[in-house]
């Protein structure tokens, strides 16, 4: 069993930069940046000082808006030297979102860029305050945000009422080396340093706390279960505004003392060419990612061959697609991770030593130091192996709560300090869990109870399927019945009835999908997770069932 480590993020990367002060920290190959350990704890300790003499207190709260730029890093590591809470915002937010975030989270400082393809952030943050355009920059008075003070700018042609990213590193010459060895000295492990809002399924986002034992020791067992040191080179192009992106990722990286090689934004030609290019040990992905490079692979050849490990996670990893990562990509090594934001974020995960078969078929065992179970969600008694329940889990990597949420904390960790994951799963004797659906994913047609996860791997399977999704939809008779949206390999076609012909048989005849439709794409989060709700409405509206979605029931 590994011992925890009692040690805040900035006295972490002090750790690591003295124990390899010449070993690459942070490689940015597209604008040919390149800091070693010591430098880029320099530049950390730095824009450090850049916050502290805008007057940034410690447990104050920082947001950030912005795609994987180097200055996002470069913050997670400075907050955690110096002491604020870094609030992380989704890249996809738009001006409701934002408003509701930084007012929520008590926000006095935003670090943001000016946007995305998509996303005009310079013309959001001015709708939300129209004041910015006549208010000297780290004076903002906003009426609908009268917390925040500072917008602090990445990138030129500052806009008008805001600070430039290199002012803080002009500002860090006001407080000296002592002034921040003593504030670093002065955190504690178990000060929240992070928060990132859950998505949000039912009701507002809620603040994830986490802490910095969290955050650390979750790395930690990562770094661990990958078998991950100084050797290895990370391909990072999930975001790093959740925990995928800047603890599975940028913090695994700096505990293990491994070089991040992260990507601004996803493409998957730019992930294999910077894996060919930076000769990446590992890369991680969520299954749409791995799905859109491996398609890349067959239209021309891609040196992946430094590859040995990675994670894919953030939703269900069709069997499939692990396989083809393992044998086409070369990551033979490749692990899955389960867990959620509130678990900051791992609970379990396979090994590398793990055999093929457990590492593509189970998100693994319960990682070090952390308790797992399945419950009976009506009971709450513990489940029998091979019995499906709720995942719950209990440790060091539990959040400390909710910000200002206490009754959303109460229903999420239980008095015995459990956290209800939501998630369904069954566990086999040797402790290996399996992910069987969501809770509030479960179909019930006619009584029965359908797991969507369970046809999709089934469906998989066929030859011409590239992707599919199985939700329910309601019906008059059934209550509900199962929908397959199904995207479809190059040069391939599908029909419906060929789909549910390809079921018989196989699969019981109430899963068979009722209803099958063929799309390009899904709705997804900005971190790549399909949001099935939105696809149940775009079904409902495609199949005209409005009517039957204002049927009452008990």
């Amino acid at each position: 069993m590994q011992e925890l480590d009692r040690i805040t993020i900035g006295a972490l990367l002090d750790r690591v930069a003295a124990a390899q002060p010449d070993h690459e920290a942070l490689v940015y190959s597209e604008r040919n940046l390149r800091y070693s350990y010591r430098q880029f704890n320099e530049l950390c300790r730095k824009v450090a000082k850049g916050l502290m003499a805008l007057g940034i207190q410690k447990g104050e709260h920082i947001a950030v808006w912005a795609t994987n730029v180097p200055e996002w890093v470069t913050l997670q590591f400075a907050t955690g030297k110096m002491g604020a809470v870094l609030v992380t915002v989704n890249t996809n937010y738009k001006t409701f979102e934002l408003e509701y975030l930084l007012k929520q989270s008590d926000s006095t400082t935003l670090v943001m860029i000016s946007g995305t393809k998509t996303s005009d952030y310079i013309k959001m943050v001015n709708e939300l305050c129209p004041e910015l355009a006549d208010c000297p920059p780290g004076q903002l008075q906003s009426a609908r945000l009268p917390l925040l003070k500072n917008i602090i700018f990445i990138g030129d042609k500052t806009p008008p009422g805001m600070l430039n990213w290199q002012d803080l590193l002009t500002l860090a010459d006001q407080v000296t080396d002592e002034e921040l060895d003593a504030r670093q000295a002065s955190l504690d492990p178990d000060d929240v340093i992070n928060m990132q809002y859950t998505s949000g399924t039912t009701g507002f986002p809620k603040g994830v706390m986490l802490t910095h034992f969290n955050i650390v020791n979750n790395a930690h067992s990562i770094a661990n279960c990958m078998a991950f040191g100084p050797r290895d080179r990370l391909c990072i192009p999930v975001p790093f505004f959740h925990c995928f992106g800047c603890v599975l990722g940028t913090m695994t990286c700096v505990v293990s003392g491994a070089t991040m090689v992260p990507l601004e934004v996803f493409h998957p030609v730019k992930v294999l060419e910077t894996i060919e290019r930076e000769k990446c040990t590992a890369v991680h992905g969520v299954p749409t990612m791995f799905i859109m490079e491996l398609e890349e692979m067959n239209k021309r050849n891609y040196d992946t061959g430094s590859l040995r490990t990675g994670i894919m996670a953030g939703s269900p990893c069709p069997i499939e697609v692990m396989k083809a990562v393992v044998n086409r990509m070369g990551a033979r090594e490749i692990t899955i991770t389960y867990g959620q934001t509130e678990a900051s974020p791992a609970i379990t995960m396979t090994r590398i030593e793990d055999p093929i078969e457990l590492r593509v078929t189970t998100v693994g065992r319960v990682i070090p130091n952390v308790e797992a179970k399945i419950v009976d969600p009506e009971t709450g008694e513990d489940c029998p192996p091979g019995v499906q329940g709720e995942i719950v889990a209990r440790g060091y990597n539990v959040m400390k709560g909710y910000y200002k949420m206490p009754e959303a904390t109460a229903q999420a960790i239980d008095r015995e300090g459990w956290l209800h994951t939501g998630d369904l799963g069954i566990m086999d004797e040797k402790g290996y869990f399996k992910i069987t659906g969501r809770l509030k994913d479960m179909i019930i047609r006619g009584g029965e109870n359908i797991y969507p996860r369970e046809i999709e791997e089934f469906l998989y399977t066929h030859p011409a399927i590239k992707d599919v999704q199985v939700i329910g939809v309601p019906s008059l008779k059934y209550g509900e019945e199962v929908l397959a949206y199904i995207q479809l390999r190059e040069g391939y076609s599908l029909t419906k009835e060929e789909v549910q012909a390809y079921c018989k048989d196989k699969i019981a005849k109430y899963k068979i999908p009722s209803y099958v439709l063929f799309t390009d794409s899904y709705p997804t989060t900005a971190s790549g997770k399909i949001q099935k709700f939105k696809l149940r409405e775009q079904a409902i509206s495609t199949l005209g069932l409005e009517s039957l979605t204002k049927i009452e029931t008990a």
